[in-house]
């Protein structure tokens, strides 16, 4: 089966399953599941269940689509991912993005657990993605010829929505809410960064360094669905501080960002159909 009839079965298996059309979709990252907490009218569907979704083994991804209310908005979001370094596709990778936008999705949120390149930077910090830089070797759009399916060459000039990124400042202003703004440098893992990649990325102009993300941006893009990027620094990289790096670390940090992370993407969804 091509992938076009594979995102058709799974478009058909979910809204068998679904009383709501979502307008917004968000991938929540490593300890981010939390966020589904504030829905109500709840749907959700393991992803063990829906046809052709993959399931991460890693700590921290629930393995969930959740679908519900935020306030009148109907939301859908995908709690956990599936990664490059488990040994998946980057089409696979991206397939939940592809298939929210087949749902009608107009705006997609991705979210992740970065490494910082700056000193003073602080886990538990929050940055806007403003671009990013794809350093795994692969793109989600490789071997994709079905016109069915979108445009192959894809404009990347504003991946990361800038009326969106000014969306999420104002809020955050209004709020007391600290933001850093930064460009994610993506590598494949799944070991952490050596001392001298996370200099390179600084050099190259990187802020955070992670693992996921930009195989969905660039499948999101494709599907004409607009992008808002937030990584929450739960870590400093690898010789910016003398700690040894961990998974527990990165859950760690994201615990205790909760609030403030809940606060700020619920506040702003709904501004981002206005």
């Amino acid at each position: 089966m091509d992938l076009y009839d594979q995102l058709m079965e799974t478009k058909s298996y979910l809204q068998s399953k679904l009383t709501l059309k979502p307008r917004v979709a968000a991938v929540l990252g490593s300890g981010l599941g939390f966020v589904a907490k504030r829905l109500t009218e709840v749907t959700e569907v393991p992803f063990d269940d829906i046809p052709h979704f993959k399931v991460s083994a890693v700590p921290g991804h629930a393995g969930k689509l959740v679908v519900g209310k935020l306030g009148a908005v109907p939301v859908m979001f995908f709690c956990g991912r599936v990664h490059l370094y488990e040994g998946y596709s980057a089409v696979e990778v991206s397939f939940p993005v592809r298939v929210a936008a087949a749902l009608g999705a107009e705006v997609v949120i991705l979210t992740n657990a970065a490494g910082s390149v700056w000193p003073h930077w602080n886990a538990g910090d929050i940055m806007i993605m403003k671009d990013h830089i794809n350093f795994q070797a692969t793109n989600a759009l490789i071997g994709l010829s079905d016109p069915r399916l979108g445009e192959p060459f894809i404009d990347m000039t504003d991946v990361y929505d800038a009326a969106f990124r000014g969306v999420v400042k104002s809020f955050a202003r209004a709020r007391d809410i600290h933001l850093r703004e930064g460009v994610y440098f993506a590598f494949l893992g799944s070991s952490y960064e050596t001392k001298a990649e996370v200099r390179m990325a600084r050099t190259l102009g990187g802020d955070a360094v992670g693992m996921s993300t930009v195989q969905e941006a660039i499948t999101a893009r494709q599907c004409g669905v607009r992008v808002l990027g937030i990584s929450i620094i739960t870590n400093l990289g690898s010789g910016v501080s003398g700690t040894p790096l961990s998974h527990a670390e990165v859950k760690e940090a994201a615990n205790k960002v909760e609030g403030k992370f809940i606060d700020l993407l619920t506040g702003v969804i709904p501004e981002l159909l206005k």
